[in-house]
């Protein structure tokens, strides 16, 4: 068997089971690192699909930034378990059903699925590198990145005046 292959499927097998140990968990702070461990076994399938830099991006932005946006969420609310027992029921029965149902959606689309033939002449090794997506960004989507650009300018400027102390304002 190709090492590659069975890399994707040990891969495959981690994220599945780091996903469902983020919802199965417990613990938000666990979740919350169950969360980031699939975050990096999505990179490495970036990485499987050369795409190095939506890898290193996703590390970087995903694992890194929300991540710890998340947990400092998780401790400045301080969860505590105080859900009735009825209600926990309900919502592990209102899960089973939609995750049921979602699991025979996406096994019937599985198997109407076929894969393309790959087409060994005309592949390009270098698709997923920096310079082919730069090349991209600025000369296809060059409107929607500077659109994108201005609005999170605009949502950085609107965190800054949200966050703002005013005169006399006190901190209890």
């Amino acid at each position: 068997m190709n090492p590659s292959i069975s890399f994707f499927y040990f891969l495959s097998f981690l994220t599945i089971l780091s996903a469902l140990m983020v919802v199965i968990s417990k613990n938000p702070i666990h979740s919350v690192l169950y969360l980031i461990l699939t975050f990096f076994s999505i990179s490495g399938h970036y990485i499987l699909l050369n795409a190095q830099f939506i890898a290193a991006v996703n590390i970087i932005v995903y694992a890194g930034a929300i991540m710890v946006l998340f947990l400092f969420v998780i401790m400045f609310l301080n969860l505590k378990q105080d859900q009735a027992d009825s209600k926990a029921n309900l919502t592990k029965i209102a899960a089973t059903i939609v995750g049921g149902t979602v699991f025979v959606i996406l096994f019937g689309a599985y198997r109407k699925t076929t894969l393309p033939a790959v087409d060994t002449a005309n592949y390009n090794s270098q698709v997923g590198m920096i310079e082919n997506l730069g090349h991209l960004l600025f000369k296809e989507y060059l409107l929607p990145f500077e659109l994108i650009s201005i609005l999170l300018l605009i949502a950085m400027i609107g965190a800054v005046m949200l966050g703002k102390r005013e005169i006399g304002e006190r901190h209890f």
